[in-house]
C-alpha cells in the first residue's frame, strides 16, 4: 500500500475527532457562551448541515482541478474553519465557523476514496479505501477522548486549535506524499457531474447508505442511557466503552477492506445482517455489564464493515463522476446520522423501553438490506453475466496518480 495513503488518513483523523469532539464539549461550550445545552447542540447540527452542503457542491465544483490540489485546498478550509472555532465570540460565529468546518468533510472523503483507488491495483481498491478512513475510526479511540480532556483541562478553544495543528499536519503530508497528478480530471463540467446521479443504481447505492449507517446511529446515538440505565455502568465509564466502539469500528473497517477487494456485494448484505442480528441483540446483551462492552464492540465491527463496499459501490455506480457521487455518499452518511437518531429518539419518546433505539435500528437495517437486494436486482437485469462488481471502471483515473 502506497504511504500517500498515510497523508489521507491523518486529514481523516482530523475530521474525524472536530466531529465528534464537540458532543463531549457541549457542557463546557454552553457555560462559557451561557447557552443552552440544548441550543449548544446546534452546533451538532451546523457541522452537519455544512457536510451535506458541502459534500456534493464543492466535489462538482472542483470537479476540473487536480485532484491533489483540491485536497490540499480542502484541509485550508477546514484549518480555517477550527481555527474561527477557537476564536469566535459568540453562538452565532461558533456556529457559522462549524457550519465551515464542515463544508469540506464530505468532499475530502469523496475526492480522497478516488485518489486512493488510484494509486493501487484494482484488486486492492477496497483496502486502500478502509486505510483513508482508519483515520476516522482510530479519531474515535484517541481523537476523540484526547482532545475532549484537553477541552475540560485548557478550555474548550484550545481543542479546536488543536484540531487545526492536526490539519496543518495533514496538508503538510499531503503536499509531500500524495503525488501530482499525471493526467488532467475530467473536464465534464458541473452539468455532466451532476448527469452522472440521475441513474437508478447510484440513488439505490446512496439509499443503502442511509438505511445501513442510520441503522448504527439509531442506536448509538442512545447508547449511554443504554449503558447506565439497562447495563448499570457508572456514568464515569462511558468514555472507555466508547472507546471501545472505536476499537469495533476499526477492525470492522480494516475488515470489510479486505473482504470486499475479493466479494463487494457479498461483504455489504455480510456486514448488513451482521448490523441486524447485533441490534437485535442489543437488549439482551445490555443486561449484564460484560455483554453490554462487547455489544458496543459488535456494533461499530458490524456497521463499518459496509463503509469500504458502499463507498466503492457508489463510485462504480457513477464511474463518469466518482469524485461527485463518492462525495454525495459522505453526505448520505450525516443523513443517516440525523434520521437515525431522530428514529431511535421516536422509539424512546413513545415509551417502547431504554433499548429500544437498538430495535429500531434492526428495522433501519433490514431496509437497507432490501435496498441493496433491489440495487442487486436492477445489476442482474442491466448486466447478467458481469462478474462481482468492484470500483475499476473509473478510466479518467486510471493510472493519474502514479509516481
Amino acid at each position: 500500500m502506497p504511504l500517500a495513503l498515510l497523508a489521507l488518513a491523518v486529514g481523516a483523523f482530523g475530521i474525524g475527532t472536530t466531529e465528534f469532539v464537540m458532543m463531549g464539549l457541549l457542557p463546557d461550550v454552553a457555560d462559557d457562551l451561557h447557552i443552552s445545552i440544548p441550543t449548544a447542540g446546534h452546533l451538532v447540527s451546523a457541522y452537519a448541515l455544512g457536510v451535506v452542503i458541502g459534500a456534493p457542491l464543492l466535489a462538482a465544483l472542483t470537479a476540473r482541478m487536480s485532484r491533489r490540489t483540491v485536497l490540499i485546498a480542502l484541509m485550508v478550509l477546514f484549518v480555517a474553519g477550527n481555527a474561527l472555532s477557537a476564536f469566535a465570540p459568540g453562538n452565532g460565529s461558533l456556529l457559522a465557523a462549524r457550519f465551515l468546518s464542515g463544508l469540506p468533510h464530505g468532499a475530502f472523503f469523496g475526492v480522497g476514496a478516488v485518489v486512493a483507488t488510484a494509486m493501487v491495483p484494482p484488486e486492492r481498491k477496497a483496502r486502500s479505501v478502509s486505510l483513508m478512513f482508519l483515520g476516522l475510526t482510530v479519531a474515535n479511540i484517541a481523537g476523540v477522548p484526547a482532545a475532549t480532556l484537553m477541552g475540560q483541562h485548557l478550555g474548550w478553544r484550545a481543542t479546536f486549535l488543536a484540531v487545526g495543528a492536526i490539519g496543518l499536519a495533514a496538508i503538510a503530508s499531503l503536499a509531500f506524499l500524495i503525488p501530482r497528478d499525471h493526467a488532467p480530471a475530467p473536464a465534464a463540467g458541473l452539468r455532466g457531474e451532476l448527469a452522472a446521479l440521475r441513474s437508478v443504481p447510484v440513488w439505490l447505492a446512496l439509499g443503502t447508505t442511509v438505511a445501513g449507517f442510520g441503522a448504527l446511529f439509531a442506536a448509538y446515538s442512545y447508547v449511554t442511557p443504554m449503558l447506565t440505565d439497562a447495563a448499570g455502568y457508572a456514568e464515569t465509564s462511558v468514555t472507555l466503552l466508547l472507546a471501545l466502539f472505536g476499537v469495533g469500528a476499526t477492525a470492522g473497517n480494516l475488515l470489510g477492506g479486505r473482504l470486499a477487494d475479493h466479494s463487494l456485494r457479498g461483504t455489504l448484505f455480510g456486514g448488513l445482517v451482521s448490523l441486524t442480528l447485533v441490534l437485535l441483540l442489543f437488549p439482551l446483551l445490555m443486561r449484564a455489564q460484560w455483554s453490554a462492552a462487547l455489544a458496543v464492540a459488535l456494533l461499530g465491527m458490524a456497521a463499518f464493515v459496509t463503509g469500504s463496499p458502499l463507498q466503492l459501490m457508489v463510485m462504480e455506480k457513477a464511474s463518469a463522476a466518482p469524485s461527485l457521487a463518492s462525495s454525495a455518499n459522505q453526505a448520505a452518511f450525516n443523513l443517516a446520522n440525523a434520521g437515525g437518531a431522530w428514529l431511535g429518539g421516536a422509539a424512546l419518546a413513545a415509551g417502547f423501553g431504554t433499548t429500544s433505539p437498538a430495535l429500531a435500528g434492526a428495522l433501519l437495517a433490514v431496509l437497507g438490506l432490501g435496498v441493496a437486494g433491489a440495487a442487486w436486482a436492477v445489476d442482474r437485469r442491466s448486466a447478467p453475466h458481469t462478474g462481482r462488481v468492484v470500483a475499476a471502471h473509473l478510466p479518467e483515473e486510471s493510472g493519474a496518480l502514479h509516481h
